[in-house]
This record gives structure tokens, C-alpha cells and sequence, in this order.
């Protein structure tokens, strides 16, 4: 039996990949289990980043990167009247990044391998369990042996039919909302007007978006053909559904690949069962309506990763655990609520939904606070975390990327360390360099804040003496 690994992560898509990097680049072991053989696959399923994920992954170095790979779209046009601008985002990314998940995988990988993690290919999870010290992983290997492996913790990053979800015995409750969707990766033999290009008529609804290969991927569905996924799928049925929805098929040919497939809103009722965790696919999944599948994942791995690392290298107490379930949980609820309406609203026929379509088509388009709202939940940037009673307003908030003496906020938080904005006469952290970064306001903003990795505010104070800020890194940072 092996014992190397502080934490094993299962499943080796983007989720488990900025998590696992994450780890070990905080100085944790982990090693990283995939039942697949090594290879990236193009036939992607996700296509955009939203801005609060490329905001962390700019806190890794990383955003510059993919921003060069994809291509930036500004606005979106829903249900043919609905205009949402993101360029007024209060953020640095004030777009939409429009790039295949293959693509993101590809960086992840780069990132985790060069910190260390101990990726395993054709390393099938068969068998899971736990007690009070830590947890045992059985696993089959390529060549057929069947192995074990020790670790403090381990995480379920393995997709909506996780292996570590049913091992810790957890339902996965919820329905199919949408049937015998259609999918392929075809040619096309007229470009698009736009990036995006998203329309729902009638019983037909169909989504065009580039590979930048020279493919495009079809995502379409048609209400009045619900078969089950095993039905065999041919191109003409690709083009008939996409004519019904978008006016035209735009040329397509030279399929390299097609499948059906079914959507599901479902959701775990615990992200967390003891030393056990589960994060994207495995904990939810939702409809692809607003591309929030993988950027909720990521932004998962994103909260667990530094409080993970924290306990195990003993700088924070195991409650610290806790809060994954009680920040990330209801997130994930909502985003089940906001990508089901979106399609729901999309495949409206009766009277009455089409005229609460066109109604809520118009508040929004009118109330500008109501917009900012639907806008900063798709891009992931309006959610807060729970603060405690009494805590500055602050607490629990994203932190943009604001301007410090040092340079950016998100280059600040590049070390998988804390930050802490702090009066000009506070400079030395307390002896906790490997896990804080003091900075300072460039505009000399007096408001004293502590940065959690994640770039969420963990206190703040309007003003605050050195007692009151070394009381607020014991609490969150760790002792000296």
C-alpha cells in the first residue's frame, strides 16, 4: 500500500486539474487518478469562460494565456430581444472568453504537472473507503492489477457519474430536463454572422459555436423527436434541426463526430462526507443554457483547494472544512435555477409562457439593477459567501482586481497565499510569509482588508490597529 498522497483527486478533467495544481503548488502531495488514457480529447464540451473564472485563473497566471487562445464576445443577445452587454462588467474580463474546454484542459495539465502532481492515466477508481485518519482508494490499473492507495482526504472531480459519489453512498437527486439533444462537430461551408450564434424557435432550438479548427460544434434539440440516446444520428437530422431554428443550416459537412445525449438538473445534498469531497459534474449538473457548467466547477476547486491545503499543512483547524458545503452548495443551487429558466424561457410555446417571456424580456432590458443581477450570476461574479453576524460588509465579497502598490490584486495572489491590503505602517505579516503577502493600496484607501486565496475577503476593518490585524491573521492565516 502507498502512502505518499496528502489528498487524491479522482478525474483528470479541468475541475480535478486546478485543483491538483492548486495542491501542489501549495507544497501538498497529491496525485491525480484518471481512467482514460493520456491523451486531451477535442471533442469538448464546454466553450466559454465567464469572467469570475477567468479572474481566477489570473490569479494563477494563467488568464493572459487562454485570453490569446480564445476569442472575446461583448455581448449577448437571448430570446431575440434580450441585449446583455458585458462590457460594462466591473471587471478586468468584461467579456465572455469563447474557447474549447480541450483547450483549457491543456494549460490546467501544464500548470499541475510543472507543480508536482503525480497524474496517473488508466487508473480506474473500484472501490472507496474512510475512517478517522484518512482514506483508502482502490483502483484498477491498465494492466488489469488492483492496487490501493492512502491519503489524508480525497475529492470526486469525476463527472456526473462519479465513481467517488456513489462509493460514499450519496444520491444524486433531480430529472432530465432536456431529451435526445443532438450534438456534432461539423464543418461549415458559410460562417456565421456572429461568434455565438443561439436561437430558439418554435420546438426547435439549436447553438453554434467555433472550435477555431475549422469545425463548429452543434448543440440542438427538437421537442416533437424525443428518442433515447442509442438512437443512431445522421447529419441530415443535425441540418433539419438547426434549418427549424435558426433559419438555415449554413452549409454543414464533414461531421467528425455525433452523439445524442440527455441534460439533467440534479444535485448532491452534501458536497462534503467526512474526509471526502465532491466538486463540479460530481456534485452537480445543470443544462448547458449559459455556459456556467465548467466555470461553476472550476470556481469549486477554486474554494476547496487553499482550505485543503491549509489543514493539511496544519495552519487551520478541519472546521475550516465546512464552509466548502456552506459557500459552494448554494451557488450550485442557483445556478441549477438560473440555467433551467434560461431554458425553459428558450423553449417557450404555450401563450402564457411566451407572454412571460416577452415580460421578463422587458425588465431586464429596462430595470438596470435587475440586469446587473442575471448578468453577475451567469458570469459567476455577483455571488457572495456567508458572512458572521456582525462582520464588516466586506466579508464574503469578491474583491476585484484593484490596483496595489505592488502591482495587481490578482498578481498579488499568484503565491496561493492570503493578502493582506493593510495600512502604510504594517508591513511584516507576523512571521507568516509562506502563507501571506502584505500589500498596500495604491490609491491609499484607508479600509484594511485580508484577501482569502480565492480572492474573497476574509475580514476587514475600517480602521484597525496592529493588535486588531494580528488577531484577524491568528484567525484565518494561522499562528506565527
Amino acid at each position: 500500500m502507498q502512502t505518499q498522497p496528502s489528498v487524491i483527486v479522482v478525474g483528470a478533467g479541468p475541475v480535478g486539474l486546478l485543483l491538483a495544481g492548486d495542491l501542489a503548488a501549495a507544497g501538498v502531495p497529491v496525485t491525480l487518478l484518471e481512467k482514460r488514457p493520456r491523451r486531451i480529447s477535442n471533442l469538448s464540451r464546454a466553450f466559454v469562460l465567464h469572467a469570475r473564472t477567468l479572474e481566477q485563473l489570473d490569479a494563477r497566471g494563467l488568464a493572459d494565456e487562454l485570453e490569446a487562445a480564445g476569442r472575446p464576445l461583448s455581448s449577448l443577445r437571448l430570446f431575440g430581444r434580450l441585449s446583455i452587454d458585458l462590457s460594462t462588467l466591473p471587471s478586468r474580463f468584461n467579456h465572455l472568453l469563447v474557447i474549447p474546454q480541450y483547450e483549457v484542459e491543456k494549460v490546467l495539465r501544464r500548470r499541475a504537472v510543472e507543480a508536482g502532481v503525480d497524474i496517473r492515466h488508466e487508473a480506474e477508481l473500484t472501490g472507496l473507503t474512510q475512517d478517522m485518519d484518512g482514506v483508502t482508494v482502490e483502483l484498477r490499473t491498465a494492466d488489469g492489477r488492483t492496487r490501493s492507495l492512502r491519503a489524508a482526504y480525497a475529492v470526486g472531480t469525476d463527472g456526473m457519474r462519479s465513481a467517488v459519489r456513489e462509493a460514499i453512498g450519496l444520491p444524486f437527486p433531480g430529472r432530465s430536463a432536456i431529451r435526445s439533444v443532438v450534438l456534432a462537430d461539423v464543418r461549415l461551408a458559410e460562417e456565421p454572422e456572429n461568434l455565438l450564434t443561439v436561437n430558439a424557435v418554435g420546438d426547435a432550438f439549436a447553438f453554434l459555436a467555433p472550435f477555431g479548427d475549422g469545425y463548429h460544434r452543434v448543440i440542438a434539440w427538437n421537442r416533437a423527436r424525443d428518442v433515447p440516446d442509442s438512437e443512431p444520428l445522421d447529419l441530415d437530422e443535425v441540418r433539419e434541426v438547426t434549418r427549424l431554428a435558426l433559419g438555415r443550416d449554413f452549409g454543414m459537412h464533414d461531421a467528425r463526430w455525433m452523439s445524442r445525449f440527455h441534460s439533467d438538473e440534479r444535485q448532491v445534498p452534501a458536497y462534503r462526507v467526512g474526509r471526502v469531497f465532491l466538486a463540479g459534474d460530481a456534485a452537480h449538473v445543470h443544462t448547458p443554457a449559459g455556459g456556467q457548467g465548467m466555470n461553476t466547477g472550476l470556481q469549486d476547486a477554486a474554494n476547496l483547494g487553499w482550505k485543503l491545503a491549509a489543514v493539511v499543512r496544519g495552519h487551520a483547524d478541519r472546521a475550516l472544512l465546512d464552509s466548502y458545503q456552506s459557500e459552494r452548495h448554494p451557488v450550485g443551487r442557483a445556478v441549477l435555477r438560473s440555467s433551467g429558466g434560461i431554458v425553459r424561457l428558450a423553449m417557450a410555446k404555450s401563450p402564457w409562457t411566451l407572454a412571460l417571456r416577452a415580460a421578463l424580456t422587458g425588465f431586464l432590458n429596462s430595470v438596470g439593477p435587475a440586469r446587473r443581477r442575471a448578468v453577475g450570476e451567469i458570469t459567476g461574479i455577483g455571488y457572495r459567501y456567508p458572512a458572521p453576524r456582525g462582520a464588516h460588509r466586506l466579508t464574503g465579497t469578491r474583491v476585484p482586481d484593484v490596483a496595489l502598490e505592488g502591482g495587481r490584486l490578482h498578481e498579488a495572489l499568484r503565491g496561493g497565499r492570503f493578502v493582506l491590503i493593510a495600512p502604510e505602517a504594517y508591513r511584516d505579516g507576523g512571521g507568516r510569509a509562506d502563507r501571506l503577502t502584505v500589500e498596500h493600496w495604491r490609491s491609499g484607501r484607508g479600509t484594511t482588508v485580508l484577501v482569502r486565496p480565492d480572492g474573497y475577503v476574509a475580514w476587514a476593518a475600517e480602521s484597525a490597529d496592529p493588535a486588531a490585524i494580528e488577531q484577524a491573521l491568528t484567525a484565518h492565516v494561522g499562528s506565527r
